[in-house]
């Protein structure tokens, strides 16, 4: 059934609604963690260049997921911080990576919520961390939105930009969309090996 899936198809289909809620949940909600935010960012932009969308409503609708989602996550964290330190892995919660964003703004504070916007997995639980730890929410949406700017601007208008300047940039843009997964989880692998460097 999914023999001819492909990520540029699955954008296409889902259009402006899907990518604010896909951003949306991958920003706020702790089961959004494995939603690839960053290709599908950039993987929106190069089809913006190609037509298919329209790049304005596109920056918009995902800045607007991006930040609502993150006040979520912040406002879950607040809620139910205390008890998901305490529950158990499942399906669709890993404690391990709730950790990892603990440890991460641990050591950057507030600037974590900036920062973590551009590392996969932390993004999502970074949110949830602040509100559990009763950042201050004026505090915490300053950087929200500042990082949400900045992550939404620079990986759309990366694809856009490269769309308009590569001729038939279509029969490049699966390898390309690898090329992005691979460098947007640099951060996150290297961030594991500093752990398990001072681990041993």
């Amino acid at each position: 059934m999914f023999h001819h899936f492909d990520l540029p198809t699955f954008v296409n289909a889902i259009g402006y609604i899907g990518l604010f809620l896909l951003v949306f949940t991958e920003s706020g909600l702790f089961f959004g963690f494995f939603l690839p935010g960053d290709s599908l960012l950039f993987t929106a932009g190069i089809l913006a260049a190609s037509g298919h969308f329209l790049i304005v409503p596109i920056i918009l609708v995902v800045l607007a997921g991006a930040i609502l989602g993150d006040s979520v996550g912040y406002y879950f964290g607040a809620k139910a911080g205390p008890f998901l330190f305490k529950r158990n892995d499942s399906r669709f919660f890993k404690k391990a990576h709730l950790e990892r964003s603990a440890a991460f703004y641990e050591k950057h504070g507030s600037k974590t919520i900036l920062l973590a916007r551009f590392v996969p997995i932390v993004r999502t639980f970074a949110p949830i961390v602040a509100g559990a730890s009763l950042m201050e929410y004026r505090r915490f949406l300053l950087w929200n939105a500042i990082g949400g700017v900045l992550w939404t601007l620079l990986l759309t208008l990366l694809g856009y930009g490269l769309g308009n300047s590569i001729p038939n940039v279509d029969r490049y843009l699966l390898p390309i969309i690898a090329l992005v997964v691979v460098i947007s989880f640099l951060p996150v692998l290297w961030n594991m090996y500093q752990q398990n460097k001072k681990a041993q």
